[in-house]
């Protein structure tokens, strides 16, 4: 059933498969500074050097480059292959907890149109892998439950810690399991139950809490985007919560970015959805004398979707406080109950176990079409952004990244700046709209001086911008007599970023042209030689630097002999090599 399983999903995630890198895709994969060993101990050691520190998911990406480089199919399949092993693993569950309806289950998870987001999109490959230690961990605990073996209970503790090493939403494991520990004897013991789960409540408390800092403090989740009352927070929770649990049930008019909601206390409406909330955790209190199953379901659901439920600050929030993939794992808490009760159902009906089978069978066909479909929009980034724009209009994002795409060909850049310009009329405020229209209009003949005023606009806004005062910088020093502004422009974004190797490596090109400042410029060639080894045009640059100084001829030709070994088809340096050579007869 597994193999069949795995060949359902390959079909219906088969538009995935030829899919090209998304939006924030190209930082999540292993940038090339991080492809050496020594950038595999970056990844563990330096929360900066990654877009989130999952330090488990990196080092999946790193080694998944060593096997595929850049090619984006391995990727996909990759995520396919984990998020079927999380069906299977989810089937495992359900059946060691003795419920009816496990494959039903596993299906509807693995083909439920909202998982398509997290299976087609790379990024989220932190989520499908740290679901399959998170299953994992759960099945393996569960066996510690029923035996005590200590074994057991280390191998859940490990398999736990990669989940959180992954994901951090993952930390909501060990509550979990005391929600099914309750609805499966009617209470919670504290030796049995509660004391074994208090070193993984430790360590994913800890995990929260740095993951918390990361995506304030690196991340950037801080601003007026993210300025909520307490009243506020409470309002979102509870709409948060019931629109996934409508999407689980009807998962129609599906979306990449979602429009980001007014949270206003002053309309009374807003608060029917906390209202809501209680209404139905009193009901399922009072089912749960007879029938505990539902309220813990809907605590698993509610619980795992804590850490998105808006009393954290999660980065995407300034464009959504919704998105399919955030529910990735708090589904279970839906799903389980409700394929448990349907094949409940259809075994006490008379027509007999073919009849639910072709009832259950139809269902998952309808979800799996369904996917498919959704599947289709993830196939390139701009057919992505144009489908998310016809959904929600209003989304100033979708217009900043589809001009991005438009902008790579040069002569759409005009069609990039009207996205840009769109995308202004909704969000003025937004620093990264004006630094995208600064980078188009820089391309632009006769556009410099407007490209200029835009990059300041960027950096009033933000100016701790290290991308814009790298780009700023950039096209300051190609204008004539302009070379010097951008040193400061430099030396600003390097404050903020002091790993950024094209940081170091264009501040060392800036001062190589300007008189005296030769041992400066070798400075910054080495400063970024040391956060990247490898970085062939910093040794090819390093060692044209060092070819100007007598008596460092040696050094030069070791500086491109090094720039051959990471690229070896940089002809220049070994022209360089000749040449040196030759001198030195």
């Amino acid at each position: 059933m597994f193999a069949f399983l795995f060949c359902v999903a390959i079909i219906v995630y088969w538009p995935a498969l030829s899919g090209s890198l998304l939006w924030d895709d190209d930082s999540h994969l292993t940038r090339p500074e991080l492809q050496s060993t020594l950038g595999l101990w970056r990844i563990w050691s330096d929360a900066r050097a990654v877009p989130q520190y999952y330090p488990l998911l990196h080092s999946a990406f790193w080694f998944e480059y060593q096997l595929w480089g850049d090619r984006v199919l391995g990727y996909h399949l990759t995520n396919i292959v984990l998020h079927v092993i999380a069906a299977g693993l989810l089937v495992l569950v359900v059946k060691r907890l003795s419920l009816p309806g496990a494959w039903l289950a596993g299906f509807v998870f693995a083909l439920h149109p909202i998982q398509v987001e997290t299976v087609a999109w790379i990024s989220e490959q932190k989520s499908t892998l740290s679901a399959v230690f998170y299953l994992a961990a759960a099945l393996t605990y569960l066996y510690f439950d029923q035996t005590r073996r200590r074994t057991y209970y280390l191998a859940a503790s490990g398999l736990f810690l990669l989940a959180l090493l992954s994901k951090t939403v993952t930390a909501t494991l060990p509550a979990v399991l005391l929600v099914i520990f309750w609805w499966q004897r009617g209470r919670i013991s504290w030796k049995r139950d509660v004391a074994p789960l208090l070193p993984w409540f430790a360590v994913g408390a800890t995990a929260g809490v740095f993951t918390a800092w990361v995506e304030r403090t690196l991340v950037g989740a801080l601003g007026a985007d993210y300025s909520l009352t307490p009243l506020q927070h409470f309002l979102l929770a509870g709409r948060v919560i019931w629109f996934y649990l409508g999407k689980l049930i009807w998962p129609a008019n599906l979306m990449f970015t979602y429009p980001r909601w007014v949270i206003n206390p002053s309309e009374w409406w807003q608060f029917l959805f906390p209202a809501g909330i209680l209404v139905a955790l009193i009901g399922l209190a009072l089912m749960a004398r007879r029938h505990r199953g539902p309220l813990a379901g809907f605590l698993i659901f509610a619980g795992t979707l804590f850490p998105v439920l808006g009393f954290l600050n999660v980065y995407p929030f300034r464009y959504s406080y919704v998105a399919d993939h955030f529910q990735y794992l708090a589904g279970l808490g839906v799903i389980v109950p409700a394929a448990s009760g349907l094949a409940l159902i259809a075994h006490r009906v008379s027509a007999g176990k073919s009849w639910g089978i072709g009832i259950a069978s139809a269902f998952v066909a309808i979800l799996g079409f369904e996917s498919w479909q959704q599947c289709h929009i993830y196939r390139d980034a701009e057919t992505l952004y144009r489908e998310t724009l016809v959904r929600n209009p209003k989304n100033w994002m979708a217009y900043n990244n589809l001009g991005h795409v438009l902008a790579q060909a040069p002569e759409r850049l005009p069609d990039a700046i009207a996205e840009y310009e769109k995308a202004l009329q909704i969000r003025a405020d937004v620093p990264e709209i004006h630094l995208s229209l600064a980078g188009a209009l820089a391309q632009m003949p006769g556009r410099t001086e407007e490209a200029v005023a835009q990059y300041k606009i960027a950096l009033r806004m933000k100016p701790d911008y290290w991308e814009a005062h790298l780009s700023f910088a950039k096209l300051l020093s190609h204008l004539p007599g302009r070379l010097t502004e951008a040193i400061p422009e430099y030396e600003a974004a390097l404050r903020s970023k002091p790993d950024s190797t094209v940081g170091h490596l264009n501040l060392g090109n800036v001062y190589v042209q300007l008189p005296g400042r030769l041992p400066d410029a070798i400075a910054e060639y080495e400063a970024a030689l040391k956060i990247w080894p490898d970085y062939a045009e910093a040794h090819y640059n390093l060692g044209s630097a060092l070819a100007q100084i007598p008596g460092r001829t040696a050094e030069a030709v070791a500086q491109f002999q090094a720039a051959l070994r990471s690229k070896p088809d940089l002809e220049s340096a070994r022209q360089a090599i000749e040449i040196l050579s030759e001198n030195s007869r």
